[in-house]
């Protein structure tokens, strides 16, 4: 490793409030100790194609953080050096395609591209993809010749999904949570004042916590998530994929699910409420059999484009029609999606704090702790430690390891005790 006297900060993905708390902080503890700092912007745009007979152009391509810059920027909603979802990593997914020379090509480009700025360290922000690719960005430097600069490279966990292994809270969950909680409020005055209810569909690809939290903290009358998926809600189907094989896939029993809400929504009318919100995970689209997925674009992590599906439409039509079915009466039920209202918001207190230890981390990593190949993460009194890539990410499959809400766990529990039950 060189002496590090010039390091990149990055940020890939979605946004997630407090992003600038940690970007503002990591950025702060390096320039004091008379460290360099580069902002790339837009993520790896900038950087997956780089060509040496074309320079990365300061102010267009990066730009030099300086104290002046960070002045007044900590708690200002935004993302201060942008972001992108361009992933230099997408063809390599086993540790043998890193020697791959065309596999392996944009990882090096990106890496040239980081060299040419004369860059010693990289610190990424972003979410379980963007982790992926910090620990290919590793490895990858790991295959080069003993004469080439191993640059260490930092990993700061983000996701409003707060669905991250290694931490117990990433940065933006309770800000962008307490967003989505005042709009689900105020559909509930919404669905009182018209008998009527919302399905709300909110973020979280992979796990719930969001959708629940939201849910909590918004009074809504029932949340369901990917874990729910499970007992008489799950089944599986067979599917052929492209090399002509079968794989047995599990998806959501339809029509259980359907049933539970509309079992919901009759308990409720016995109790005098004829109006509610019911909130589900966007990741619920994963589970749709595969014939509402046929032709759905892909982006370049692979992931289905959700937000095209519109699950919390579909549902609210079918919700709609099964209540008039078993009931013989008519309940208006509005699909409605939110999220990204709530990714750029002004940050709570906490979530600045919690932003600014992760940021504070990089520098203690990189400099007090000399690590290379790990995630920051803060936890008890904001308590900071450091967890090893291999900790985080399957070593054969590069694939990174989501941390799901425990079925039964008390947080689980207190959504359901918060329902009125029902016969179904």
């Amino acid at each position: 490793m060189t002496a590090i006297r010039r390091v990149a900060i990055l940020f890939a993905g979605g946004p997630a409030p407090a992003a600038n708390a940690v970007i503002t902080s990591a950025a702060f503890t390096f320039l004091n100790a008379g460290i360099e700092v580069i902002g790339v912007k837009h993520g790896y745009s900038n950087l997956i194609d780089f060509d040496p007979s074309q320079p990365l152009v300061e102010g267009k391509h990066y730009f030099k953080i300086t104290h002046e810059r960070l002045e007044f920027s900590r708690t200002e909603p935004g993302i201060m050096i942008g972001t992108a979802r361009s992933n230099p990593g997408k063809s390599v997914s086993s540790p043998d395609h890193l020697r791959d020379p065309e596999r392996s090509a944009p990882l090096g480009r990106a890496y040239k591209a980081l060299r040419s700025l004369g860059v010693d360290a990289l610190i990424s922000i972003g979410g379980d993809d963007t982790l992926k690719t910090a620990n290919k960005m590793k490895l990858y430097q790991d295959t080069l010749p003993a004469s080439e600069v191993r640059m260490p490279v930092i990993h700061l966990p983000k996701t409003i999904d707060n669905d991250y292994s290694g931490i117990d809270f990433t940065f933006g969950y309770f800000s962008a949570a307490e967003v989505l909680a005042e709009e689900i409020r105020n559909l509930n005055r919404d669905a009182a004042a018209g008998q009527a209810y919302f399905l709300c569909e909110a973020m979280g690809r992979s796990a719930g916590w969001l959708a629940y939290g939201a849910a909590i903290a918004g009074d809504a009358c029932m949340v369901l998530s990917v874990e729910d998926i499970t007992g008489p809600l799950k089944k599986t189907e067979t599917v052929k994929q492209e090399d002509g094989s079968e794989k047995v896939r599990t998806v959501m029993d339809l029509d259980a699910v359907v049933q539970k809400m509309v079992a919901m929504m009759i308990a409720r009318e016995k109790a005098g409420r004829n109006y509610g919100c019911i909130v589900i995970a966007e990741g619920l689209a994963e589970y749709l059999p595969m014939s509402y997925l046929d032709g759905v674009a892909r982006d370049d992590h692979g992931h289905i484009a959700i937000s095209n599906i519109a699950i919390g439409k579909a549902f609210a039509s079918m919700v709609s029609d099964a209540y008039k079915k078993a009931t013989g009466k008519s309940r208006k039920v509005n699909g409605i999606q939110l999220g990204y209202e709530s990714r750029c918001c002004i940050p709570t207190a906490f979530d600045v704090m919690l932003g600014s230890q992760i940021g504070v981390g990089a520098y203690r990593a990189l400099i007090e702790e000399k690590k290379n190949g790990v995630m920051v993460s803060v936890g008890g009194q904001f308590n900071i430690s450091f967890v090893p890539f291999e900790q985080l990410v399957d070593p054969k499959t590069l694939v990174t390891k989501v941390r799901f809400i425990e079925t039964g766990c008390d947080f689980h529990r207190m959504a359901r005790l918060l329902e009125l039950p029902t016969e179904a």
